[in-house]
């Protein structure tokens, strides 16, 4: 699942991105306006966790361009430090799905992008289902059969892209976009090798299919 940080306190906004990430989310970051607007033009993010107070280019007008520009396929959490009533009405009226003061809790504040991602186009149950397996998002668990299996960040990513797909096939360009950042190399084995552990640690008889050329699919 990809999540987009815009917030200009770059120790607030890395920290932020650092976190989300410990619960196997894709994270970008933008740390003003304009890099929030550059990056929305092109990915299609599941969730933007959005400072309304930006510099030059304000936050406020970055929801509108999401909502005009995703109609509703994008998730926006504004984050501000004004609390009243006021301020929350006027973030919502803008488009954005949930207003979130500062300072925040961080354990509420990842419970909420992870209630957003559930509302995502197309929405996802809270627990998602496939092949046997179970993985709950919130709780970072994972079963097979009633067996725990612990898995990385970074496969817990994987399997919840593929399992979300409710057994269509997902792409291995699709599986770099939603469960890498901007910064994953394309070009590398790591996909395959991530695939390949999860493979393994989810045991036989395997549920992952490898279709050769097209992608992967939970069966």
């Amino acid at each position: 699942m990809r999540v987009l940080v815009v917030e200009d306190d770059r120790v607030l906004a890395d920290a932020v991105a650092r976190g989300l990430r410990q619960s196997a989310l894709a994270v970008d970051v933008a740390y003003d306006g304009d890099q929030a607007r550059e990056r929305v033009g092109v990915t299609r993010y599941d969730v933007v966790v959005l400072d309304r107070d930006l510099p030059e280019v304000s936050g406020d007008e970055v929801c509108r361009e999401i909502v005009d520009r995703w109609s509703g396929d994008v998730r926006v959490l504004m984050m501000t430090g004004a609390a009243d009533v006021r301020s929350r009405v006027t973030g919502l009226n803008l488009g954005a799905d949930d207003y979130l003061p500062k300072p925040f809790a961080f354990p509420e504040l990842v419970a909420r992008v992870q209630a957003l991602l559930r509302r995502s186009a197309p929405a996802l149950a809270p627990v998602l289902h496939g092949g046997g397996v179970t993985l709950d998002p919130a709780r970072f668990q994972v079963r097979r059969e009633g067996r725990e299996i612990r898995l990385t960040a970074k496969e817990f990513a994987v399997l919840r892209v593929m399992l979300a797909a409710g057994g269509a096939v997902v792409s291995a360009e699709e599986l770099l976009e939603r469960a890498w950042d901007e910064n994953a190399d394309g070009f590398t084995n790591s996909m395959r090798t991530v695939v390949a552990s999860l493979r393994k640690k989810l045991g036989p008889p395997s549920v992952i299919e490898t279709l050769v050329g097209v992608g992967y699919r939970i069966r």
